[in-house]
């Protein structure tokens, strides 16, 4: 018995070998392919009750990861064993084999290590002395007949032991596979013969080219898997800080220290004893839930995605607590494993570092600048920051801050042993809180004109950071579960600090040119990033995470240094994050209250500048494809017009008299005469004129003019300048019109994200949509554009029913499914005055949008526009409304019966897809 599989308790009630090998030894028959059959069902039998034995005791037991795997890999071991045994027995009997008709069956890769989950690759591999006999060739080939009925998904190989040394020096895959070869059953003499020469002919003197490789292959992985552990959807396997950057710290000390378990990098001194343990705990919780993640996919499955989170959290025990869920309490522990894990990966490379490094070549991390002299006590070893004996920093404590404010200041490295000292010593952090010398220090690393993100990650990485500063420990490797937010919470505030820092060093002028200009004219500088810093500090704990952050605010500026000016400023950015993209994305900014109100609450331009920069910084740290042109678009927008009344005050022009210069320049780009021009202006109320841009009138004008006297005209154009393709019907108005063009624009594989809607004063409809493709970019492609011009025009003729056509087309959000996201409508009349303005909450899905006008069509009354805004899985769409006079609507009868139209829709109740 194989001693790594000796702690798993009761291993006959998983499978019992000699009662498998009795039933198979009493198959009756002469027909191979009948007898292969039989064998085949009986080891359906055991692998299926197997499996359920082992999926048993996961959920008795549900953190025992490495049991569980090493339960799954004992019980293939045995499965093989006795098809093995019949095989070669029963199947191809050979009386007097000679001395090349030997063969030795290996496991390779995780299934050699003995850790396997329910579904993993079983990878083998098959050894011959030389070439290949008949009866070799017929073992295997009966062998993996079964394994293939038995429904195993079977990686596997066959190799001469010449085959095997000459493919392992080639491919370092190979090589890695072997390195973890473990005998199953077959000639051991074989076995132990492959062993030794893949040890004395691969292995030797091959150690620091192999370390290479490995790394330089973790890199390219954590690049394709986003280059971060923080996604909220983690490769539990592959993704950074997952279970194959175990394995390669593994790999790497076997191959390079000749270690056979993980517990024997202490004996080597590549661990301490406490840092194996959290080794161990790492290892043994991912590789628990890798194994309920198969249990409960049904499937080799290793994106811990939404819907599998839910379950798993459940499955593992985890519990709801006050502010957090059940779900974001397993996420944050998974997080903080995977932390552990890079924690460990820069303690090993420290050590490759000392044994293979020379000459200042080093491994892992990249070199940035060397300075040859001290620096405060600290020492340089090979260019990077180093303490100079083992108790610097319990001599002076805030030397923690110290060390990451000198490698900010000198552009320099830290040593992966001052990381590790700095993760034991973490503690110290607490006598120091209140250190003024320690907080200056702190702020210099958090608004530091040269890269605080590298820094602050480093700082995070050892713990220093939510140490230092608790309410921001308080969200380290925290998620927030939702399908909007990419990252946790400490590492879309550190992307948020860094992508401020590349705006000010002029890094992303062609992205943001309206943020450069800005941020050389703040003088809020230090507010601004402890704002960003106190952004998000308070999520998770039950409450609007925006006022309970502005009290962190009040308690950590005057700590870190700041004036009262500056923590007042802090405070109200921090209380106000959200409210210009609010504001930008779900209000109609030519309604002027609108800007009236936004203006009411920011209040000078300072802040009206720090807040914009923010706004910007906080959104495309949310994650990759949030940002576009279109958010970019409204945001200008709304900074443009909030600055020209916070500059002019009551001076800047009235209603009147911005509709004349619009209409002004109208008349000089279409260069009309002045009878057709009077004629168009007279057929357009002034709403119209205030709510359109220049040139979408100009594009409208030329419509309207070129359609004359037809009944229906349409134009789709891409719209470059918002990341979107303008739409623009014309047409007989009539009631139902807008959820007509929303559900065909719907079919078309549109979604709306801006709706203006218009009626001439001679009964036509003049209606502008702002339409992306489901991944948010403008529909741009000829058949596409085409597609929706004929899905509007049948529409529009009542070809087809809609409602059918609706219903059939497959839900293409179905990861939205995992969120329990209750509707809900808020009814403003106070928000403009001359609009009812509706706002509707609810899970995004397929012709949302349609459902909702419909309800509104039937509610009768009028839309003049919709602003629709997605946040992952919640959709937030916005109506400006009227009745069918012009007027608000304000009797609380009608209003009662218009939100449990709009509710029941949200819903997707009994008029699920409007006809």
């Amino acid at each position: 018995m194989p001693s790594r599989f000796e702690s798993i308790p009761n291993r006959r009630a998983i499978v019992d070998r000699r009662l498998l090998a009795d039933a198979l030894a009493a198959l009756d028959g002469a027909d191979r392919g009948a007898l292969r059959r039989q064998a085949t069902a009986l080891l359906k039998q055991a692998l299926v009750e197997g499996r359920a034995e082992v999926e048993r005791r996961m959920l008795a037991h549900p953190s025992r990861g490495l049991e569980a795997a090493g339960a799954q890999a004992y019980l293939v071991d045995q499965l093989l064993r006795a098809l093995y045994d019949f095989t070669v027995a029963r199947l191809h009997p050979l009386p007097n084999p000679t001395a090349a008709e030997r063969l030795t069956l290996i496991a390779v890769g995780g299934y050699g290590r003995g850790e396997m989950a329910p579904y993993s690759d079983v990878d083998i591999g098959f050894l011959t002395p030389w070439k290949q006999t008949p009866w070799a060739e017929g073992v295997i080939e009966s062998m993996l007949y079964a394994l293939w009925d038995l429904g195993l998904k079977i990686g596997h190989s066959s190799r001469s032991l010449d085959e095997m040394v000459r493919q392992a020096k080639a491919d370092v895959t190979v090589r890695t596979a072997l390195l973890e070869a473990r005998h199953v059953v077959g000639d051991t003499g074989l076995y132990e013969e492959a062993a030794r020469r893949f040890k004395a002919e691969v292995q030797a003197d091959t150690a620091r080219q192999f370390v290479a490789d490995k790394l330089a292959e973790r890199n390219a992985r954590h690049v394709k898997m986003g280059d971060t552990r923080y996604v909220v959807e983690p490769n539990v396997k592959e993704g950074k800080g997952g279970m194959r950057d175990l394995h390669a710290l593994f790999w790497i000390g076997k191959y390079a220290y000749d270690v056979q378990r993980a517990a024997q990098l202490v004996e080597r001194g590549l661990f301490t004893p406490q840092e194996y343990r959290r080794f161990h705990r790492a290892d043994n919780f991912l590789l628990a839930v890798r194994c309920h993640l198969h249990a409960v996919a049904g499937r080799a499955e290793d994106r811990l995605t939404f819907d599998l989170q839910r379950e798993i959290a459940g499955r593992m025990r985890f519990s709801d607590r006050p502010g957090k869920s059940k779900v974001e309490r397993f996420m944050q522990f998974y997080f903080l494993q995977t932390k552990i894990v890079g924690d460990l990966t820069g303690v090993f490379l420290a050590h490759l570092d000392e044994t293979f490094a020379g000459r200042g070549r080093r491994f892992g991390l990249p070199t940035i600048r060397r300075r040859p002299t001290r620096l405060h006590g600290f020492v340089l070893d090979r260019g990077r920051l180093a303490l100079p004996r083992d108790d610097f920093f319990s001599e002076d404590p805030a030397r923690l801050i110290e060390l990451f404010a000198l490698a900010d200041k000198h552009g320099l490295e830290i040593h992966p042993l001052a990381m590790r000292a700095a993760a034991r010593d973490v503690k110290l952090a607490d006598d120091i809180r209140t250190d003024p010398r320690a907080n200056a220090l702190f702020l210099d690393v958090l608004a530091s004109p040269r890269d605080p993100e590298l820094v602050l990650r480093w700082m995070n990485e050892t713990g220093v950071f939510g140490r230092f500063v608790p309410d921001f420990g308080r969200v380290v490797a925290q998620m927030q579960f939702d399908m909007y937010h990419h990252y946790t919470v400490d590492e879309h505030t550190i992307r948020a600090i860094g992508l401020l820092s590349q705006i000010e060093r002029g890094l992303l002028d062609g992205d943001h040119p309206l943020a450069a200009a800005l941020v050389r004219q703040i003088v809020s500088r230090r507010a601004l990033y402890v704002a960003l810093l106190c952004h998000d500090i308070a999520k998770g704990r039950g409450g609007d995470h925006s006022v309970l952050g502005a009290a962190v605010a009040c308690r950590l500026g005057p700590r870190l240094g700041l004036t009262p000016a500056e923590t007042e400023t802090v405070s109200w950015l921090v209380r106000h994050h959200l409210l210009m993209s609010a504001t930008a994305f779900k209000r109609d900014l030519s309604d002027f209250k609108t800007i009236l109100d936004f203006c009411e609450i920011v209040q000078s331009p300072e802040r009206l500048r720090l807040l914009m920069l923010l706004t910007i910084v906080d959104i495309r740290a949310v994650g990759p494809n949030v940002w576009n042109g279109w958010k970019r678009q409204l945001l200008a927008t709304l900074y443009e017009a909030a600055e020209e009344v916070l500059r002019l005050g009551h001076k800047q022009k009235g209603r009147s008299e911005r509709v004349a210069v619009k209409q002004e320049q109208l008349r000089g780009a279409l260069g009309w005469d002045d009878a057709a021009f009077a004629a168009h202006v007279r057929r357009l109320a002034e709403p119209y004129w205030v709510a359109e841009p220049d040139d979408v009138l100009a594009h409208n004008a030329r419509l309207m003019a070129r359609a004359a006297d037809m009944p229906l005209a349409i134009d789709a154009q891409v719209y470059a300048e918002r990341g979107a393709t303008l739409v623009t019907i014309y047409a007989a108005d009539h009631p139902g019109l807008f959820y007509r063009i929303a559900g065909a624009i719907h079919l078309a594989g549109g979604n709306i994200i801006d709706a203006r809607i218009h009626t001439t004063r001679d009964g036509m409809a003049i209606d502008n949509f702002l339409v992306q493709d489901p991944v948010g970019r403008p529909f741009d492609d000829t058949q596409q554009l085409g597609r929706l011009r004929r899905g509007i025009e049948d529409a529009l003729a009542n070809r087809g029913k809609l409602a059918d056509r609706l219903t059939a087309r497959p839900l293409s959000r179905s990861r939205a499914e995992a969120f329990d996201i209750q509707p809900n409508v808020l009814i403003d009349n106070r928000a403009s005055n001359r609009f009812t303005v509706v706002e509707v909450n609810a899970r995004d899905r397929p012709a949302l949008l349609n459902q909702l006008a419909h309800a509104l069509f039937q509610s009768k009354v009028t839309i003049h526009s919709a602003h629709v805004a997605t946040y992952g899985e919640r959709a937030v769409d916005v109506f400006y409304l009227t009745d069918l006079t012009g007027d608000r609507i304000v009797n609380p009868g009608r209003l009662k019966t218009l939100e449990r139209k709009l509710l029941a829709a949200a819903a997707g109740e009994p008029e699920e897809v409007a006809a």
